[in-house]
């Protein structure tokens, strides 16, 4: 082979490896995390990007558990400040779903979360009250819940327990055993086109409070990290 063609074959090898390095680099990442038992110490801080200091929200997240088999109380999320539960979703004891915000809650029957990831949204928006849940694209009825009400700055975001007081006393029986990844949060309602299109895994907005792509983990305890390519 010519010199000239040697050449020519090392540049094209040295492309070829340099495009096949940049396409590694953008292929986009998932975080899972993966809660393995009971424990009343493990749990993920999360960072956002903006205080919670909202009048409306979109929390969306995938999980899977096999906890929703018995009869026990599951946190999904908790939003505490330094006084109050400002912000929590419950799996009841008795099966159903609940949003509680300082104070009573509003409770869902929902299908049941098991061992398959399921995508959770819950919407709330203070003006009228209307709160509701998605279940894998598909909206629950509305019900009122709170007009009027606003979501409180100051606090911390937690998943895999939930604080009795700031960050602290947790109870290992309502902590929560299984996986959650693409938690999102806006601080406005999505529509329930929108909500239906992240299911599928459209490309939608990225959540302005909580944005899974980028968002600043805090491990505590026993939990594990994984990050796998889409």
């Amino acid at each position: 082979m010519a010199l000239w063609d040697k050449m020519g074959l090392l540049a094209t090898l040295l492309i070829f490896g340099v495009s096949l390095s940049l396409a590694s680099a953008e292929r986009p990442m998932r975080r899972s995390l993966v809660f393995p038992m009971e424990t009343d110490n493990s749990y993920v801080e999360l960072v956002p990007q903006k205080d919670l200091d909202m009048g409306a929200f979109t929390l969306c997240m995938r999980v899977a558990t096999e906890l929703a088999e018995g009869n026990r109380e599951i946190i999904l999320f908790a939003y505490r400040t330094l006084y109050h539960d400002e912000l929590n979703v419950w799996r009841e004891a008795d099966g159903r779903y609940g949003l509680f915000m300082s104070g009573d809650g509003v409770l869902f029957h929902l299908p049941e979360l098991n061992t398959f990831q399921t995508h959770l949204c819950l919407t709330w928006d203070s003006k009228l009250g209307m709160a509701a849940f998605h279940v894998d694209g598909k909206r629950s009825i509305r019900k009122v819940y709170k007009p009027g009400h606003k979501v409180q700055k100051g606090g911390k975001v937690i998943l895999g327990q939930d604080p009795d007081s700031f960050l602290k006393d947790f109870q290992s029986k309502q902590s929560f055993i299984g996986e959650i990844t693409d938690v999102n949060m806006w601080d406005y309602v999505l529509s329930d086109a929108m909500i239906e299109a992240l299911h599928v895994g459209k490309r939608m907005p990225r959540g302005n409070v909580f944005d899974w792509e980028t968002i600043e983990l805090i491990v505590n305890g026993n939990v594990k990290v994984i990050t796998e390519e889409l």
